[in-house]
C-alpha cells in the first residue's frame, strides 16, 4: 500500500476498474478492463477493452454488467493485452475503488502467465473514509451522489473507472498538504520498533508462504504462514485487541519470509520452523492450524458417534481437521449421505426419537436401535479408514513458487519424509523427485496437516512409487 505525501499530485496514477465472471480471483476471470493514466491533473493515456475470459459468464453476472458471452467471444484474451497492462501501469500507483478486488484479479491473471505483477496501490474507499468520515456508505454510487458526480455506464469498467477518476480528483482537492498515510498502512506503522525498516512493510509479497518476526538480536520471536503474506502481516500490526499483540509488534526489528506457492508446503514448513526455533510468541499464542475437527466416541449402546467440535490440545485426535466450522459441516453432511450414517449419531439432529433421515427411510435406524451396532459401525469405520493417510509410498504434487516449478511432498510407507521443489518438466521422473526432497521429521502436527489435505484432495497430483 502507499503513503501519500505532499507531492501527491506530482505522481502518476493508473485508475482502474474491471468486470469479472464472479467474485473469487482464484477461480474467476476478467471480462472487461479500463485503465486511465492520470497525472494529477488530466488523463494522459488509457486502455479500455472487453476481455475473453475463456469461460461462460453466469446469467446473473450478465444481467448486472450487461456483458454477454457473445460480446466477449471475439475480444482479446488477457495474455494478448498483458504487455499493454504492464506498460501503461509501469512506475504508476494503482488506484481503484475497493482496490484489493481489482488488484488481486489482475495479479492472478498475471500469475497464470508466470509473471509477478506488483504495484503500489491505493484504495479510494479507504481514502474516502479518511477524508470524509461519517458518511452512511462509501460505495461508488453513494460517494458520487454526495459529491455531485455523474456516473455513466454503471457496472461497466469504463464508466466506473471514469467515475473513480472524478472521485480521486475530489479527494486530491480535500488533501491538505500534510503527510497523509493510507489508512491501512497508517495503522500498521503505529507503535513499530524504531529499527524496523518501513520499506520492508511496503515491499512484502502478496503470495503464499512463511514469515518471520525477528527481534533486535536477529532471533525469531514469531513464525507464521499465510496465503497472502503481506495481508497477514498487516493484520498482526493492526491488532490492538491484546497487550501481548501490541508488545510483540513493538519488538519486531526485522521481517523475513519464504514464498512457497503451495499452502500445503507453507503449513509443513511453518510446523518445522516453529519446532526448530520455538519462538517466544508461538509458545504464548499456540493455536492449531485447523480450528475445527471431526472426532469419534462410542456410546453406551456400542455405536460409534461422530461429533464436530473445536480443535484444541485437549480434544484428542480428530479423524479430519477443518479451517472453520462451515467447512466441517459441509464435509460431515456429505459423508452422512455417502455412508448412510445416522444424523442423530453424527450430532446434526436432536430428538427423543429417530432422526429425520430415519423417518424418510435414508437412515437404517441406528438412532432407535433398529440397526445393530456391528453393521452401523462397519460403515463408520469405512469412513475413518478413508480419512487415514495411506500407508503406501507416493509424492504429492502441488503448485510451486512460480509457473515453472512444482512443489513435491514425499510420503514413504505412510511416513512423511520431507518436501522440495522440482522444475515443472521433471515431475514425470521418479528419480528426480527423490533428489529434490529436503528431509523433515514426521510428527503429529505434520500428520494432521497431511491428512486434512489428502482427505479433501487439496493438491494437484499424486504419484505412487515403489519403496524398499
Amino acid at each position: 500500500m502507499l503513503q501519500i505525501t505532499a507531492i501527491i499530485i506530482l505522481m502518476n496514477y493508473v485508475i482502474t476498474d474491471i468486470e469479472t465472471t464472479g467474485g473469487n480471483a482464484r477461480r474467476e476471470k476478467i471480462t472487461e478492463i479500463a485503465i486511465y493514466k492520470f497525472n494529477g491533473n488530466e488523463i494522459v493515456d488509457e486502455l479500455n477493452t472487453l476481455v475473453n475470459p475463456e469461460r461462460h459468464i453466469p446469467q446473473q453476472i450478465q444481467q448486472l454488467t450487461g456483458i454477454t458471452n457473445d460480446m466477449v467471444a471475439d475480444a482479446p484474451r488477457f495474455y494478448e493485452i498483458a504487455k499493454r497492462v504492464v506498460e501503461i501501469t509501469k512506475d504508476c500507483v494503482f488506484v481503484a475503488h475497493n482496490a484489493a478486488f481489482d488488484y488481486n484479479f489482475i495479479q492472478h491473471e498475471f500469475k497464470a502467465l508466470g509473471y509477478e505483477y506488483q504495484r503500489e496501490y491505493l484504495c479510494t474507499v479507504k481514502l474516502s473514509r479518511k477524508l470524509m468520515p461519517g458518511l452512511p456508505s462509501y460505495s461508488l454510487g453513494i460517494l458520487a451522489e454526495h459529491l455531485g458526480l455523474q456516473i455513466e455506464n454503471r457496472h461497466r469498467a469504463s464508466g466506473d473507472a471514469l467515475a473513480t477518476v472524478e472521485l480521486f480528483k475530489k479527494l486530491l482537492d480535500k488533501h491538505d498538504g500534510d503527510d497523509l498515510a493510507d489508512v491501512e498502512l497508517s495503522e500498521v506503522l503505529k507503535g513499530i520498533n524504531a529499527n524496523l525498516d518501513k520499506q520492508t512493510l511496503k515491499k512484502l509479497p502478496e503470495y503464499t508462504g512463511v514469515y518471520y518476526f525477528l527481534d533486535d538480536q536477529d532471533l525469531p520471536i514469531y513464525i507464521g504462514k499465510s496465503v497472502n503474506i503481506k495481508k497477514r502481516i498487516y493484520s498482526h500490526f493492526s491488532n490492538k485487541r491484546s497487550v501481548r499483540a501490541i508488545e510483540m509488534k513493538s519488538r519486531i526489528a526485522k521481517i523475513d519470509y519464504e514464498v512457497t506457492g503451495s499452502e500445503l508446503i507453507a503449513l509443513l514448513y511453518e510446523a518445522a520452523e516453529v519446532k526448530h526455533h520455538m519462538p517466544h510468541y508461538n509458545r504464548l499464542l499456540r493455536r492449531s492450524v485447523f480450528t475445527w475437527g471431526l472426532f469419534t466416541f462410542t456410546d453406551e449402546a456400542g455405536y460409534i458417534n461422530l461429533t464436530l467440535k473445536r480443535n484444541s490440545a485437549k480434544s484428542g485426535d480428530a479423524i479430519v481437521l477443518f479451517n472453520n466450522k462451515k467447512e466441517g459441516e459441509k464435509y460431515l453432511h456429505k459423508q452422512i449421505e455417502h455412508y448412510q450414517l445416522c444424523q442423530k449419531l453424527c450430532g446434526v439432529y436432536k430428538s427423543a426419537s429417530g432422526c429425520f433421515h430415519q423417518q424418510i427411510g435414508l437412515c437404517h435406524g441406528a438412532c432407535i436401535g433398529m440397526e445393530p451396532p456391528v453393521d452401523y459401525n462397519r460403515r463408520v469405520e469405512s469412513l475413518i479408514e478413508q480419512t487415514s493417510i495411506p500407508n503406501n509410498s507416493y509424492f504429492l504434487i502441488d503448485k510451486g513458487r512460480s509457473a515453472a516449478e512444482k512443489a513435491v511432498v514425499k510420503i514413504e510407507h505412510g511416513v512423511y519424509k520431507g518436501f522440495g521443489f522440482a522444475e515443472k518438466n521433471l515431475t514425470g521422473s521418479i528419480e528426480d523427485l527423490h533428489n529434490v526432497i529436503k528431509p523433515y521429521d514426521d510428527n503429529k502436527d505434520v500428520r494432521s496437516i497431511l491428512r486434512s489435505f489428502i482427505n479433501r484432495k487439496h493438491y494437484e497430483q499424486l504419484i505412487y512409487f515403489n519403496a524398499e
